[in-house]
């Protein structure tokens, strides 16, 4: 799995992770130990490289404690 940080969240409902292969699009249905409403931008997580229908997108996001 892959690690980042949360750079930007959106009152819509998806966000954009800083990782090492720069910026990748995120939707909150990805996230799965915590709500969006909980999650920070600075969070850690993890999260798989997926493929969407406008490019890559983060899933199975998860926050790291």
């Amino acid at each position: 799995m892959a690690q980042g940080t949360i750079k930007k969240l959106t009152d819509k409902g998806f966000g954009f992770i800083a990782g090492n292969g720069g910026e990748i699009f995120f939707h909150m249905s990805a996230v799965e130990n915590a709500r969006f409403e909980d999650l920070r931008e600075g969070d850690t997580v993890e999260y798989t490289e997926g493929s969407g229908p406008k490019g890559p997108r983060a899933e199975n996001v998860t926050v790291m404690n």
